[in-house]
């Protein structure tokens, strides 16, 4: 065994090496801008979606999303709450209650694109502020402190056209009102 390791080490060490590759000569006229390579890092994050789509939760790190479509909540282009609204916050406000660290509550109007910027904006103020109403007294964490505020269209969940085509099902999950939250854990 040690005839022939010792044979392949000679035979190693006596052959030539190879030449270095040479490096290209730069002209001495030429400059050049060295950038920066960045790449976005973006987070993972679940959605937790009701079996009807009308509700979803989502979780980044301690902030928690719990989104109600408005139109389990409103009539069409209306801000006054339903019957069956005040149960579904009910069951939100319940969860806060079990979840939230407390601090700022926010409540947080949006609609699709439909109608104009200063109507859609206007309305999903008025949105959120019933909701606001609705959970006050209902959200009984310590220190919480709601914050009601509408975005009209200006942040959709998914877009209201693909490919020139209006997605009625997109649009009806931008109509909606988020409670956001800082989670216990």
């Amino acid at each position: 065994m040690f005839r022939s390791l010792s044979a392949a080490l000679v035979l190693a060490l006596s052959s030539p090496t190879p030449a270095p590759t040479p490096v290209p000569e730069v002209p001495a006229d030429a400059a050049g801008v060295v950038e920066d390579l960045v790449l976005p890092v973006e987070d993972i994050i679940g959605e937790v979606e009701s079996m009807d789509g009308t509700e979803s939760e989502t979780k980044q790190g301690r902030q928690v999303t719990l989104a109600v479509t408005s139109d389990v909540l409103f009539a069409l282009d209306k801000w006054r709450l339903t019957a069956k609204a005040r149960q579904r916050l009910e069951r939100v406000a319940a969860k806060v209650n079990e979840e939230s660290a407390g601090g700022v509550v926010r409540i947080e109007g949006h609609t699709d694109d439909q109608g104009t910027d200063a109507y859609n904006l206007a309305l999903s103020r008025r949105r959120a502020q019933a909701v606001q109403q609705a959970v006050r007294g209902l959200i009984t964490v310590q220190g919480v402190t709601l914050q009601a505020t509408g975005y009209g269209e200006s942040r959709p969940k998914l877009p209201n056209i693909v490919e020139g085509k209006p997605i009625a099902g997109n649009r009806a999950k931008n109509r909606r009102v988020e409670i956001v939250f800082t989670s216990k854990r």
